[in-house]
C-alpha cells in the first residue's frame, strides 16, 4: 500500500542522512453630625486627667507597635513567597535550557541533512531522483512528513529560548522582591524594638502617675457607664459581636491583650467579632479600613468607630450616640458617648 511505501522512503532518507528526530475607600466625613465632647469619668481630678493623657499616649504607642508587628508578618510572608518564586524560576530556567539544547540539536541535524550531506529535502529533488510517478508521490509525501517535523523542531526551539528568557527575568524579579522584603523586615524589626522601648518607658510614667490617683479617681476608672443595654443590631453577625463586647463590661484594659479576661481597644473588637465568625485585623488602624465605610449619620449597632489621625483608638457603636470600648490603661471595658477626634466608621461583613 502507499502508506507502507511512504514509510519505507522515510526510513531510507533518515538512514541516508543520519537524521535522528526526537519530538518532544475614602474615609467618611467627620462633620456629618455634631461631635460630642470627650468622655470625662465622674469625679475626674487633675491627677486623673494627667494619668489619662499619659495612658492615651501609651495606647497610641501600643497600636503603632501592633501595626509594625503586623507589617513585619506581612513582609516575612512576602519574603517567603519571593524566595519560593526564585527557586521555581531557577528550576524553570534549568529545564528550559535543557530543552533549548535538545531542540537546537534537532534543528542542527535537519540543517546537516539538507546542506552538509548534500541531500536536498524538497520536491524538486524528489522529482529529479524519482524513477516513476508513484515514486515521486511517495518521496513527496515523505518529505512533507520531514518538513512538518523540522517545523516542529524549530517551533520547539523558539519556545524553549523564550522560556529560558522568561525564567531568567522571573528569577531576577523574584530576587529583587526577596531582597526588598528582607530589607523592609530588618528595618521593621529595629523599628519594633524602638517602639517597644518607648512604650515601656511610657508605661513606667503611667505607673508613677497611678500612685497619685485617689480612691475616687480609681473608682471613676472602673465605672462601666451603666449596665449593658438591650441593643438591636441589624444583622446576626453584628448582634453577636455587640453582645460579646457588652458581655465584657468591667474587664480591665491591658496593652496587647485580646481576651478573654482583658483587652486593649483593638483586641476587644477582634475578640467580639471573632465570636461572629469574622476575623478582624489586629490593630485599630487596620480595623478602621476593614469592611464598608459608613457615614456618621448612618451608624448602626456593630459598626466600628475610629478615632484620631492616624487612627489609634477604636470602639463599637451600640446606638443612641454611644459605643462600647476598652479605653486605656487603668480603665475597664465600658460604655461611652462617641468621643472627640472622630475619624470615621466601618461596617464589618463576613
Amino acid at each position: 500500500m502507499q502508506s507502507q511505501s511512504i514509510r519505507r522512503v522515510v526510513s531510507g532518507i533518515l538512514a541516508a542522512t543520519s537524521v535522528i528526530l526526537v519530538i518532544t475607600v475614602a474615609q467618611p466625613s467627620a462633620t456629618a453630625a455634631p461631635i460630642p465632647a470627650p468622655q470625662a469619668p465622674p469625679g475626674s481630678s487633675d491627677a486623673l486627667a494627667k494619668y489619662r493623657e499619659l495612658a492615651a499616649q501609651a495606647e497610641k504607642l501600643n497600636e503603632d507597635l501592633l501595626k509594625a508587628q503586623n507589617d513585619l508578618t506581612t513582609k516575612q510572608g512576602e519574603l517567603d513567597k519571593a524566595t519560593t518564586d526564585v527557586d521555581a524560576a531557577k528550576a524553570q530556567g534549568v529545564k528550559a535550557t535543557e530543552n533549548q539544547k535538545k531542540y537546537q540539536a534537532e534543528v542542527d541535524e535537519f540543517a546537516g541533512a539538507s546542506f552538509t550531506s548534500g541531500v536536498q529535502l524538497n520536491k524538486l529533488s524528489a522529482l529529479l531522483s524519482g524513477t516513476s510517478t508513484q515514486d515521486f508521490l511517495d518521496r513527496s509525501s515523505a518529505l512533507e512528513v520531514l518538513a512538518t517535523d523540522k517545523n516542529a523542531a524549530l517551533t520547539n526551539l523558539t519556545a524553549a529560548v523564550q522560556q529560558a528568557t522568561d525564567a531568567t527575568s522571573k528569577a531576577s524579579d523574584a530576587a529583587k522582591r526577596a531582597q526588598d522584603a528582607r530589607d523592609a523586615a530588618a528595618k521593621l524589626t529595629e523599628d519594633i524594638k524602638a517602639k517597644q522601648k518607648t512604650l515601656n518607658d511610657q508605661i513606667e510614667q503611667i505607673k508613677a502617675a497611678d500612685k497619685t490617683l485617689s480612691a475616687a479617681d480609681k473608682a471613676a476608672q472602673r465605672d462601666t457607664g451603666g449596665a449593658a443595654p438591650n441593643v438591636k443590631a441589624p444583622t446576626a453577625a453584628a448582634q453577636t459581636a455587640v453582645n460579646a463586647a457588652l458581655s465584657k463590661l468591667g474587664s480591665p484594659y491591658v496593652w496587647g491583650a485580646t481576651g478573654p479576661g482583658s483587652f486593649d481597644c483593638s483586641g476587644l473588637m477582634q475578640w467580639a467579632y471573632a465570636k461572629a465568625g469574622i476575623t478582624l485585623p489586629r490593630n485599630s488602624a487596620a480595623q478602621a479600613q476593614y469592611g464598608t465605610p459608613v457615614p456618621r449619620d448612618q451608624l448602626q449597632p456593630g459598626d466600628l468607630v475610629a478615632y484620631y489621625s492616624p487612627v489609634s483608638h477604636i470602639g463599637m457603636y451600640i446606638g443612641n450616640g454611644k459605643m462600647v470600648h476598652a479605653p486605656t490603661s487603668g480603665d475597664v471595658v465600658k460604655i461611652s458617648p462617641l468621643q472627640s477626634q472622630y475619624a470615621g466608621a466601618t461596617r464589618p461583613t463576613a
